[in-house]
């Protein structure tokens, strides 16, 4: 189950209570105080698993409650700190304040951590008053509350490169043709319902993460279809293939519907670079194999996933063009610089 969206609730614990206690021995009449500092409350600390890739955990829980720092105690012993409560969620997760939604951490890298709630810190005990004028304070602190607030997750995929295109356009083909990946086809719209990924192999030690992204339609920045469920899966992709079927309309119109709905949806996804695919040329009519498609865009690529036509030619130009633009190669999966 591909779950890419929750709200939660993180509380953090209270800080213990610092002690008011005096020293009690035989032949001491009158000892000073030694009441200890309260321990810290626990934190909800989110953590990035590299092998989670949905949110799916959060549908089944979605309140995390720490627990409190332990009480002060005589003695000058201080109590307990709290432990911390870890919250995995997969690389790729942005938290937001549920009320204004504001960005709080944006997690991509294994391993990285956000305090999303942070424990209250523990009261002073009654030793911590003592001043040269006031040697037998009763006064100790309460320990402050945890912060406490309503979270939303949101998960975008992150892949070097994102399909685009209308339903049926040949995206999760292409994919499972490219890679191990196994996305559900069929030849009705919207066999997609949920992003897939697949690494694409270049050669024994080079590969790269494609994404095959539900199918847009006209009118998917503003709710319409699927589209805005899944547009955010594309913000993360260094460079988007668009994938157009040229049987189904004219090629220019449909280039253009799929590049206003990026845009209306994000400037930052109109700016993006991008290659054209003109898919299923095995099943093209000879007027449509003759016509002249280079004009459509500098960068495009005519394949078919069924005969493999094209697809070498496309797997090695797309790896070449993710080289230029970053000379460091992510790690994608693993969410590690190599």
């Amino acid at each position: 189950m591909f779950i890419d969206y929750a709200r939660i609730y993180v509380k953090g614990g209270q800080g213990g209570s610092g002690a008011c206690s005096f020293r009690r021995e035989k032949h001491v009449a009158k000892g000073g105080p030694n009441g200890g500092d309260g321990g810290q409350g626990g934190s909800i600390v989110f953590q990035v698993d590299p092998h989670l890739h949905t949110l799916v955990d959060f549908k089944y829980k979605k309140h995390y409650v720490a627990k409190h720092g332990q009480h002060g105690m005589g003695k000058n012993r201080k109590g307990r700190d709290a432990e911390d409560i870890i919250v995995r969620v997969p690389a790729g997760t942005v938290v937001k304040d549920a009320e204004n939604e504001e960005v709080l951490a944006d997690l991509l890298k294994a391993d990285q951590t956000f305090v999303a709630a942070r424990g209250g810190k523990g009261g002073r005990g009654n030793a911590r008053f003592v001043t040269p004028t006031h040697q037998a304070p009763r006064e100790w602190e309460v320990g402050e509350p945890g912060k406490e607030k309503w979270l939303i997750l949101e998960l975008k995929v992150i892949a070097d490169i994102g399909l685009v295109g209308k339903p049926n356009a040949g995206k999760s083909t292409l994919l499972s043709k490219l890679s191990a990946a196994r996305p559900k086809i069929a030849d009705y719209p919207f066999t997609t319902l949920q992003p897939n990924l697949g690494i694409v192999r270049v050669n024994e030690f080079e590969s790269f993460v494609m994404a095959d992204i539900p199918g847009l339609i006209e009118g998917a920045h503003a709710g319409k279809g699927l589209g805005l469920q899944f547009l955010r899966h594309i913000e993360r992709t260094r460079l988007i293939c668009y994938l157009i079927d040229p049987m189904e309309e004219k090629p220019e119109k449909t280039l253009k519907i799929l590049k206003n709905e990026m845009g209306q949806y994000s400037k930052k996804l109109a700016q993006k670079p991008f290659v054209v695919v003109l898919t299923k040329s095995d099943s093209w009519s000879d007027e449509l194999k003759n016509k002249d498609h280079k004009k459509l865009h500098q960068s495009l690529f005519m394949v078919s996933s069924r005969s493999g036509d094209g697809l070498e030619e496309l797997v090695k130009y797309l790896w070449g063009r993710l080289n230029q633009m970053a000379p460091e190669k992510i790690s994608l999966i693993e969410g590690k610089t190599d």
